[in-house]
């Protein structure tokens, strides 16, 4: 018997859940799925119109409302230095793509390039710190 085993959910770090949702719709052109206030958190999943079925979660840095002070504090300073990990996205067209969010107003960490690992990439930072990558596939 055959197990299918697809991605659903993904999370980012997020500092300011108004900037990080502003950035993910506005710049990057992702819908919201929800936007939800539960007993003083708040769960917000965006995701590409082309993929209804897989959520991009954006979330405090240190989301366990039973995590201990010292240790939020540890990762919202992780968060601040960029030393969490983002997100990669593939993209059609990373040229435009790179164009878009700069215009939008995107950190940019590199310009569109070839890599010799086949693919051309861009990188900015979101307004929280996480780099993310827009890659497409040469052909």
């Amino acid at each position: 018997m055959n197990t299918t085993i697809n991605l659903a959910q993904c999370f980012i770090a997020v500092d300011d859940h108004d900037k990080a949702l502003a950035f993910y719709r506005d710049a990057l052109g992702l819908e919201v799925r929800n936007d939800v206030s539960f007993e003083g958190m708040r769960w917000v999943t965006v995701g590409s119109p082309t993929q209804p079925d897989v959520e991009i979660v954006l979330e405090p840095p240190l989301a366990d409302p039973n995590a201990p002070a010292a240790d939020r504090q540890a990762a919202a300073e992780l968060l601040a230095k960029g030393m969490l990990r983002g997100v990669i996205f593939r993209t059609d067209d990373v040229d435009a793509t790179f164009e878009r969010v700069r215009a939008a107003g995107g950190e940019v960490l590199q310009e569109p390039m070839d890599q010799p690992y086949g693919v051309r990439d861009c990188a900015f930072r979101d307004p929280s710190g996480n780099m993310l990558r827009f890659n497409q596939p040469r052909g």
